[in-house]
């Protein structure tokens, strides 16, 4: 099971910062004084051999997940979340989140269903994974500190860069690895190989057996990918992308319209938020509300849609000859940032991008100088005569018509 008695000791101690090599040495220790034995597995490990920068750092214990992790909250860590059901526990350690999790055999009842669980060996863990270049494994305790564990020959398969399945009914028992495969496929400019192709041919309509959240799930993580539209197209040419909904088509102006978001986001990455508006944005409401119940969309991302088609119903009154700003403001007002960027990206309406672009950039975050204190102040009772005032004076502030207080104080003198 151990690979050659490859040593990774060395190259963790050149890829990961100092105190993170201290924690994983605790760890193991701890282990140790428990009987138990501690192991770094999954995508740290793959990123590691592939000299990839990955802080997602999973621990597997053939013990007991939960109790370790609690030990090392006594010195190192911020807080623990707990999954009893799942014998799990995140921890939040000096910013790291850092995930312990008790070894263990998988059944799976039906297609889609989550697993049945029973502890099991660390090579009965690895040999339940999606990938083989996922199904690998450090030691952490004792002489196995450094070690690599590498039962399906993933190292083999990073070298020909291939993703392969460990089983014939991978994608039937969880169909979410049709997705997370593309993902892999595309960041890591690997192939599936060809058995592997075979079955996520053959398997893909099992999609249909897994829950909407968590497709939902796969969907967001492709978006935080650096170049999601590549995982897309493939999916576009595999025939995987109408399973998402058999309405959204990618092309070239989809992939443009990716491409401009990162211009516009840069130096930071879009958030997954403008992707997921992106993505729909040809579609109809009923059929985002469609995609919204079916994957059960977190009220941002469905808020966010929905918005996004109200302000390309108003695209052609925002781009009117002579418009004001104040016009532009009330027309676009409570609808978020994210849906006003998507509409200037995608909007067919190009005249209306100006006024997209001001609210923005600036008359989103225009208030008056004074306050409704101030106004009480000045002798007017609050009530509907008061919000009148206000509103009065944030349209002279958006229209230029009022520069500093006194300019304010002087109009609602005159409306007195």
């Amino acid at each position: 099971m151990i690979q050659e008695e490859l040593k990774l000791a060395e190259k963790m101690e050149q890829k990961l910062p100092p105190r993170l090599i201290v924690f994983l040495q605790l760890v193991g220790r701890k282990a140790a004084d428990r009987n138990e034995r501690a192991y770094l597995v999954g995508g740290m490990v793959r990123d590691l051999l592939l000299d990839n920068d990955n802080y997602d750092i999973d621990i597997t214990i053939e013990g007991d997940a939960v109790a370790l992790a609690r030990e090392m909250m006594g010195s190192t860590s911020d807080s623990i979340t707990v999954h009893k059901q799942f014998n799990t526990a995140k921890i939040k350690w000096q910013g790291w989140n850092i995930d312990f999790v008790t070894a263990r055999s998988e059944k799976y009842a039906k297609p889609g269903a989550l697993p049945e669980i029973t502890p099991g060996s660390l090579e009965e863990d690895l040999r339940r994974r999606d990938f083989t270049i996922n199904a690998m494994a450090v030691g952490l305790t004792g002489d196995s500190y450094g070690l690599l564990y590498d039962p399906c020959n993933g190292q083999r398969d990073l070298v020909d860069r291939k993703i392969r399945v460990l089983h014939g009914r991978s994608f039937i028992d969880d169909s979410t690895r049709i997705w997370r495969g593309l993902r892999y496929e595309q960041r890591l400019g690997f192939h599936l190989e060809p058995h592997t192709m075979e079955l996520l041919k053959r398997d893909i309509p099992m999609l249909d057996t897994v829950n909407g959240e968590r497709i939902y799930y796969e969907i967001d993580c492709i978006f935080k990918e650096r170049y999601p539209e590549k995982v897309l197209e493939r999916a576009h040419q595999l025939g995987v992308l109408k399973k998402f909904n058999p309405s959204i088509k990618f092309d070239m102006w989809m992939n443009e319209r990716f491409s401009q978001a990162r211009e516009m986001s840069f130096p930071h990455p879009p958030s997954p938020i403008i992707y997921w508006l992106l993505v729909t944005y040809d579609l109809s409401l009923e059929t985002k509300e469609g995609i919204i119940a079916r994957l059960r969309l977190p009220k941002q991302i469905a808020q966010a849609m929905r918005d996004c088609s109200s302000i390309k119903d108003r695209l052609k009154l925002l781009a009117t000859p002579g418009i004001s700003n104040s016009e532009i403001y009330h027309l676009l007002y409570g609808y978020s940032l994210q849906a006003i960027l998507a509409n200037i990206i995608a909007g067919q309406v190009e005249e209306s991008r100006p006024a997209l672009t001001l609210y923005m950039e600036k008359l989103h975050s225009v208030k008056p100088l004074l306050s409704g204190s101030d106004l009480i102040k000045m002798g007017i009772i609050q009530g509907p005569l008061l919000k009148d005032m206000l509103n009065a004076l944030l349209d002279a502030r958006l229209d230029g018509k009022a520069l500093t207080r006194e300019d304010e104080k002087n109009i609602i003198r005159k409306m007195l």
